[in-house]
């Protein structure tokens, strides 16, 4: 398996697709509310990304979680996140759950948040934090993790 955040996304998204359409048992929670709500959360996230791997590749550096960092990138859209395209995967996540009214699907969000920060966001940190010091400690005062 090629370990990266989108793989992990195609898979947890075809689980909540699976569910959906495979297991509903019934239940629903389907409103105009739940439609507009998806429909802003795909937006958000696919904007988060967009302005995330802008931002990257005007700073030249990678966007792909294994390898070494050529700059720390803390303008842009990373003034307010350290981890936009993790952020905009969740929020596509659950977006997509609520479009396709995948209510038993909703736990995977947190199982989905913790494989990207125990796979990719801590190991990533380490190596920041190992490359950039005092700068990475810095901008970890002034910019969360998330939101």
């Amino acid at each position: 398996m090629i370990d990266i955040p989108p793989v992990w996304l195609v898979g947890v998204c075809s689980l909540a697709w699976l569910q959906s359409q495979h297991l509903s048992f019934g239940l629903s929670i389907e409103s105009w509310f739940t439609d507009l709500l998806s429909g802003l959360l795909i937006g958000a996230g696919l904007i988060l990304m967009l302005l995330a791997v802008t931002e990257m590749r005007k700073q030249r550096t990678t966007v792909i979680p294994h390898l070494e960092a050529q700059k720390l990138v803390t303008t842009g859209i990373f003034k307010r996140s350290r981890n936009p395209i993790y952020l905009g995967d969740v929020l596509l996540l659950s977006g997509l759950i609520l479009r396709w009214d995948a209510v038993l699907a909703l736990p995977i969000i947190p199982v989905f948040l913790s494989i990207l920060e125990r796979r990719f966001i801590i190991p990533e940190e380490n190596r920041l934090r190992s490359a950039f010091k005092a700068d990475f400690f810095k901008y970890c005062q002034s910019v969360r993790r998330w939101v």
